[in-house]
């Protein structure tokens, strides 16, 4: 079968592998649709994502289906031909993270295309229970359930109370999800960036109240949207050091930020403005079970809509040449989609 494999930093090649073995107890084995490239496969292409080594067959965004179903006693509902999406992080169930509710920061944490091999290859073995169906949704549309998911999971952390404002930097794919999953819950969302062409795509989304350009006066802007207020949460979703220790000022007092990105770096921020506003400052990683149910309702209900978000979309011999231009800044990617 073909497989992409990253075999360092910067060089990706695409192999003939075998096939996997038949599905083990809880497994299923599916075939590989569709893929999407995110920011953690860029990072590591670059040699920049925390938690990774190398070789590494990438792919965490997947849609699948299922062509095998290995013995279980789980409680589910999948059957062969379903088309799904993959929860991709592998946690241990046993660890005290995991035991007190919250595996998706599992001690032991393991994430498909990051800690363990990933879905760029044509049939992979997955646990059934991090499988998640939809006769609605098309291959295209499952595979960014996982990118939606991390940004539901945001506005979870961040409790967002209905009319007060949030400042979501960042425009990607990523932030742009947590902007449509803070609407729902009923903020009025500002939207940050410092890209002409993601300036220019989010202004076209329905959850977008207002448009920050933040290579202007970003206090001045936020003034003019709210003369009397900061934002109440503010979101990074930058993965940029230099933003992350910025949207420090960017908070009302009392307020709260979520920092969705992460870096390899130190975070330093003015401890006595930080006491003297009583900020709370909020992390967030991966997504949880009930996140994805509530992303595939939400696509599924049509309360938000993501067909105009695939901008690429390659075959594995096309990635191979188009990946390296990805990286670059200026690419014109929101969503690159590799199929099978």
């Amino acid at each position: 079968m073909q497989s992409i494999v990253l075999t360092e930093p910067g060089s990706l090649a695409l192999n003939d592998q075998p096939l996997p073995p038949p599905p083990g107890i809880d497994e299923a084995q599916v075939r590989v649709h569709r893929v999407g490239i995110c920011g953690t496969d860029l990072h590591a292409f670059a040699g920049r994502q925390p938690f990774f080594t190398y070789p590494r067959i990438l792919g965490h965004e997947l849609a699948v289906e299922v062509v095998a179903l290995g013995t279980t006693s789980l409680d589910h509902t999948l059957k062969v031909g379903d088309h799904c999406c993959i929860r991709p992080y592998l946690n241990c169930g046993q660890c005290s993270a995991c035991q007190r509710g919250f595996p998706n920061a599992c001690m032991n944490m393991q994430v498909m295309g990051v800690h363990r091999d990933g879905g760029m290859r044509e049939f992979i073995n997955v646990p059934i229970d991090k499988l998640h169906s939809s006769s609605i949704l098309n291959d295209e549309t499952l595979a960014l359930v996982e990118t939606l998911s991390i940004g539901a999971h945001a506005v979870q952390r961040a409790q967002i109370i209905p009319g007060e404002l949030a400042l979501v930097i960042g425009m990607g794919p990523i932030g742009l999800g947590v902007a449509k999953f803070a609407h729902i819950a009923g903020a009025k969302v500002i939207a940050l960036d410092v890209s002409d062409s993601r300036l220019a795509f989010v202004r076209g989304e329905r959850e977008i109240a207002h448009v920050v350009d933040g290579r202007q006066d970003v206090m001045e802007q936020l003034k003019a949207i709210n003369p009397h207020e900061l934002p109440t949460v503010v979101f990074d979703a930058t993965g940029n050091a230099q933003s992350m220790m910025k949207s420090f000022e960017y908070m009302a007092h009392g307020g709260r930020l979520a920092f969705v990105g992460l870096f390899q770096g130190e975070v330093k921020f003015f401890d006595p403005e930080f006491h003297r506003r009583e900020m709370t400052l909020l992390a967030s990683r991966n997504a949880t079970l009930r996140d994805f149910q509530q992303v595939i309702s939400a696509l599924e209900q049509g309360q938000i809509d993501v067909s105009a978000w695939t901008t690429h979309r390659v075959s594995p011999d096309q990635i191979i040449g188009d990946f390296p231009k990805w990286v670059e800044p200026n690419s014109g990617v929101f969503k690159a989609m590799l199929s099978f």
